[in-house]
């Protein structure tokens, strides 16, 4: 076989970037190209429709080889990842018989969240019977205040091991900002606390001791730009007061651990990763953290580029979790998993799809399991490195979208994110961010399938929602000394509309009076049949009638509580009017399905309802709700 490489389409002359556009123009017929084919990101940053080789020449990083400063191509040359499952340790007996059987299946990074408020040496001698910490990733979470103590606990137990220590791998995952952002009070006491967290760590060096809690701005409704500008601002924050502590920068760098959510915003997900080392590694090498022992990477001036080598453990999403309908939630978990692993992670949870609801059962915790095992030992992801390098597309988000959260980090480094929590910054900038996602999904300019869009028309969620489950994200919602970040899921209000018609006992019924024109008859009752559904009204949809007396008849024999009248535009004129008359002197509330242009007309004759694509769905629903005596 010839190992010469085959140049393909030679030919085919090539084609300028100029002719694209001419023919694109060409092909718009007129049409603003800016509004229609260039996408306005929430990011700051507009994104083409196409990208080509001449874009991505001044990037400075695409010749880089993964495992190369400034990491934006991943911190090693491979894309093996570890395949977390996060345990709520109540029992220490339970938990270790879990952690055993999850290592057994396929699992190689445990994450032990201890509730227990005075922990002994035997309870995490328990916890850990059977476990190899030079073989598993182990991570520990527990209470305010006891982060220290379990350090010590940890490291003694490892030490008395006789391992060696950079064989043992893993963090204590102590959160300085944890209580500011999730409980709205205040820590000042943090800088010495990380400092003593820090050093108790120090015996172990491959053990991460300060958390960055990233995927908290993302689970409360952040833009991407917004979760890695702030995380980048708190771990900078940390970095510099251990530093001034007396911490070696090479030391403090390697102690500092980010956990980044990931949603269902696929690409620019894979962009956020790689942005995220890149902006970190340079974070770091202003501090010029130094390299004290032979090493091939080190930098000529004799700097330690490992220092600068971010250690990211990826969460899937919480935000974009929903109660109805949520088997969807494992389509957006694989994806969020898919962009996670594809920007090179180190570590990865998925959580499991039935939590909006329930306290994971066994078998969405198997299902979330599965899906990265799926991705790893059939699909082959931890075979490929850096799979988006050189994507035109991927790199030039890569490149906006850290531009982008550098200018927000600068903005928030001038004040310091520690002040810049007091004040409420970072908080109102979150919350102001999920206001406005709130207001898209009200609007249907954002989509969460099977909530503001292609609802399941007879689910029912209320019989299933376990006693006393919350079905917030975060914390709740009384009055604290600080700002906290929004707790609400993005689905929040839409769950709570269908739950108060689930809850009141009665189903209003919808009937789609179809008539005339049989594209939009059938386009329009598909369309209100949509959007009546995510209020759980029932939907009796017909295929036509001849006329309006026989539709308001059988809409009648159906007991319907709504009557929505679906035609053409043309038609509103004549078959609207006349079909008020019929209805108005009984119970049904009357709706024209669209936007007529003789809609004043139709509103002068008394017609209130329209329901169209640009109805705020949420709102409109809730006065249907009001209406129709539903609280």
């Amino acid at each position: 076989m010839s190992k010469q490489r085959e140049k393909l389409f030679t030919d085919f002359p090539p084609v300028s970037t100029e002719e694209w556009m001419k023919k694109i123009i060409t092909d718009l017929k007129g049409v603003d190209f800016q509004k229609k084919m260039v996408w306005k990101t929430n990011e700051g940053f507009n994104v083409n429709p196409f990208y080509r080789a001449e874009d991505i020449v001044d990037l400075k990083w695409t010749d880089n080889l993964p495992g190369q400063f400034p990491y934006v191509r991943g911190t090693k040359k491979d894309n093996v990842w570890y395949v977390r499952r996060e345990i709520e340790v109540d029992d220490f007996y339970v938990a270790n018989q879990e952690a055993v059987s999850l290592l057994k299946r396929g699992v190689n990074s445990l994450g032990f969240h201890i509730q227990k408020k005075d922990i002994t040496p035997e309870d995490i001698a328990l916890l850990l019977h059977d476990i190899a910490p030079d073989k598993i990733e182990l991570n520990f979470r527990t209470n305010r205040g006891n982060e220290i103590e379990l350090a010590r606990i940890v490291v003694d137990y490892i030490q008395e091991l006789n391992l060696d220590p950079m064989e043992c791998f893993g963090s204590i995952e102590y959160d300085p900002f944890r209580i500011m952002l999730q409980e709205g009070r205040d820590n000042p006491d943090w800088e010495n606390e990380i400092v003593d967290i820090v050093k108790m760590a120090t015996p172990l060096p491959r053990y991460r001791a300060i958390l960055v809690s990233g995927n908290r701005f993302s689970d409360a409704g952040a833009y991407l730009y917004q979760e890695l500008g702030f995380s980048l601002s708190q771990g900078n924050e940390v970095l510099n007061k251990l530093i001034e502590k007396g911490i070696e920068p090479e030391v403090a760098a390697k102690k500092i651990k980010f956990d980044l959510g990931v949603s269902s915003n696929y690409f620019m997900e894979i962009a956020k990763f790689r942005a995220a080392r890149w902006l970190w590694a340079e974070i770091v090498n202003v501090y010029q953290p130094s390299c004290t022992h032979d090493c091939s990477n080190k930098a000529e001036e004799g700097t330690c580029r490992c220092a600068a080598k971010m250690n990211i453990h990826a969460v899937t999403a919480k935000f974009n979790q929903t109660l109805y309908d949520p088997y969807v939630n494992m389509l957006r978990t694989q994806t969020e998993a898919m962009s996670a692993i594809i920007g090179m992670v180190d570590s990865l949870t998925v959580h499991p799809f039935d939590e909006t609801f329930e306290f994971p059962t066994e078998f969405a915790h198997r299902i979330a399991l599965n899906q990265q095992l799926l991705l790893k030992e059939e699909s082959h992801f931890d075979k490929i490195t850096d799979p988006s390098a050189g994507s035109y597309y991927i790199e030039n988000l890569t490149g906006a979208l850290a531009e982008q959260a550098w200018k927000l980090f600068l903005e928030i480094n001038e004040k310091g994110f520690y002040e810049a929590l007091r004040a409420g910054t970072v908080q109102d900038a979150v919350n102001a961010s999920a206001e406005a996602r709130f207001k898209a999904l009200s609007n249907r300019k954002e989509i969460l399938v099977g909530t503001n869009q292609y609802p399941n028309f007879n689910e029912t969620m209320a019989d299933k929602l376990q006693e006393n489950f919350s079905n917030e994200c975060l914390g709740g919602k009384e009055e604290t000394p600080l700002k906290k970040l929004n707790a609400n899921r993005l689905a929040e209000f839409f769950n709570r509309l269908r739950l108060a018609t689930e809850k009141s006992g009665k189903r209003p019924k919808v009937f789609m009076l179809t008539i005339g024109n049989l594209a939009m008859r059938l386009a329009r009752s598909q369309f209100s049949g949509n959007f009546f559904a995510c209020a759980g009204y029932e939907i009796i949809d017909n295929l036509g009638f001849d006329t309006l007396e026989e539709g308001v008849e059988a809409a009648r024999e159906k007991n319907a509580d709504i009557v929505v009248l679906c035609s053409s535009d043309e038609e509103y004129a004549t078959l609207a009017p006349q079909a008020f008359d019929l209805l108005k002197d009984g119970k049904e509330i009357f709706v024209v399905a669209g936007a007529p242009k003789c809609m004043d007309e139709l509103k002068e004759k008394g017609i209130e309802h329209f329901i169209h694509i640009r109805s705020n769905v949420l709102e409109t629903l809730k006065m249907f709700n009001s209406l129709l005596g539903i609280a």
